[in-house]
């Protein structure tokens, strides 16, 4: 959504009460302004839309899945422990875009772990994963997943294929519930991976066949 800058007289009571409300919320005196009239004219700007998506993905996620507190409207992280041993935790972390083009924003994977053989094993199977959907999305005509790895941590754009927000939120849940299951399985077997990497494959492509993101 464009923005301007525009002259207002308003009165000193009402300033008041706008900074009060916005150091409450955490934004500025402008953005919050920008929030009251576009829900007052029925605008939608990019935080209605980025809370529409969130309040979506939160009915949606699973209980094998926890969110965190949120600090911003464009921004949710959800945790999940792995099965192993020390069930060290994954934290999924979803930014979105406030004007979507090509992506509606990035999925960031973590795993929170001092252990090398844990980071080693997560840079292993990301790297599993990145090359077989890469593949599986160029037969769809795509050029594949825009991404990045370094040690314990994936990147991900996601895709915009012009879903309404809660399409968008069921594509991000449906994509979470995929990558989440394949990477406990991975873990619960990490010298298997060749013997069960077609079931990997079929279950991205019947994600695939559900949503694009």
């Amino acid at each position: 959504m464009k923005k301007s800058v525009y002259s207002l007289v308003l009165a000193d009571d009402v300033i008041k009460a706008v900074d009060r409300e916005a150091a409450r919320t955490g934004t500025s005196r402008s953005n919050l302004i920008n929030q009251i009239l576009a829900a007052q004219l029925s605008c939608v700007t990019p935080e209605m839309r980025m809370r529409d998506i969130f309040g979506s993905l939160s009915d949606l996620i699973g209980s094998s899945f926890k969110i965190q507190q949120q600090t911003s409207a464009s921004l949710m992280t959800i945790r999940t422990a792995l099965e192993y041993k020390y069930r060290p935790t994954i934290n999924y972390r979803v930014e979105l875009d406030r004007s979507p083009d090509g992506f509606i924003g990035t999925l960031k994977v973590h795993i929170r772990t001092q252990n090398s053989n844990l980071i080693e094993m997560f840079n292993n199977f990301f790297l599993y994963r990145i090359s077989m959907e890469n593949k599986q999305l160029r037969l769809l005509g795509y050029d594949g997943c825009s991404c990045t790895l370094t040690d314990g941590a994936f990147s991900r754009k996601l895709l915009n294929t012009g879903l309404d927000g809660r399409q968008t939120a069921q594509a991000i849940n449906c994509y979470l519930d995929n990558l989440n299951t394949s990477i406990q399985t991975y873990f619960a077997d990490p010298s298997g991976l060749r013997a069960y990497s077609h079931r990997l494959e079929e279950q991205y492509r019947s994600t695939l066949e559900k949503y694009m993101i």
